[in-house]
């Protein structure tokens, strides 16, 4: 089945859960009303990714993610819904310390953005954090595979799960669905595995880098619509070339402003308002 809002229009976590085997279910990621409101229309979910720290504040990994941050872009990607369910990320050392560590910053997020869900990385290590949330009301999706606040540990941002690495992606996956979590995300996991995993958990399993075996697909926006540019991986596909674009625009416009094409004739006031006709 597809994901169906609730009456009133809106997805929760329980109509994602619920979508569990139907038709994949679509993600992107949004950090403003704009990109939000583009969105909303399409998306089942609309994921406040700590990716904003690369995507938009020029940060070179999410590390330096701050609470502050996310909520306030979060805020901003509420105003735009109507229809997606917003998840929040948790931002790098909101939530590792303790499970009451982690309630008191998903609640903040939660409270002070409207968010219907706040996601975290890890599998095992984090399923008793995960348990601690949602048996106090907070719905968490959960990821696992490649976790990029984990990159230092993990050495970069190569694939997981390969060869005998693939059980403790699988043993992730169980834990954190027994823990709570009504979603996971696996990213940049090998097809074969990500296949496993979505046909061993109840709840959905949403990709990135990780194959159309998954319950649904994830992208950060910016990087689907050619927005940024510092790198692709290969899980990405270009939709547009907005960069491009863009850069061509300002170029135009920088011209005409030097060569004093722009502001043209129609851009100007006139001393003298032009007179209405009866």
């Amino acid at each position: 089945m597809s994901a169906n809002p609730t009456a009133k229009g809106r997805h929760t976590a329980a109509t994602i859960r619920a979508a569990k085997g139907g038709t994949p279910l679509v993600s992107l990621t949004a950090y403003t009303t704009p990109m939000a409101r583009w969105a909303d229309p399409h998306c089942d979910v609309v994921l406040v990714g700590d990716s904003v720290g690369m995507v938009i504040h020029g940060l070179p990994s999410t590390l330096g993610v701050t609470m502050e941050m996310m909520i306030l872009h979060a805020q901003a990607v509420e105003r735009g819904l109507e229809r997606a369910l917003m998840v929040v990320d948790m931002p790098f050392g909101s939530y590792e310390e303790s499970p009451a560590q982690a309630f008191r910053n998903a609640a903040r997020i939660m409270a002070e953005t409207g968010a219907g869900a706040v996601k975290l990385e890890g599998g095992t290590a984090m399923a008793p954090t995960i348990g601690f949330l949602t048996a106090r009301g907070i719905p968490v999706m959960a990821h696992i595979g490649l976790t990029p606040q984990s990159v230092h540990a993990f050495g970069g941002y190569g694939v997981q799960g390969r060869g005998e690495a693939a059980a403790r992606v699988l043993e992730d996956a169980g834990a954190v669905a027994e823990a709570g979590a009504f979603s996971v995300v696996l990213e940049k996991i090998p097809e074969s595995l990500a296949r496993t995993v979505t046909g061993a958990v109840p709840i959905p399993t949403i990709g990135i880098g990780a194959s159309p075996a998954c319950d649904g697909q994830v992208l950060v926006t910016d990087d689907m619509l050619g927005v940024f540019g510092a790198f692709q991986p290969k899980f990405v596909k270009r939709y547009a070339a907005l960069g491009q674009d863009a850069e061509a625009a300002i170029a135009t416009y920088a011209e005409e402003v030097r060569a004093r094409r722009f502001p043209g004739p129609e851009h100007v006031f006139a001393d003298t308002a032009p007179e209405k006709r009866p």
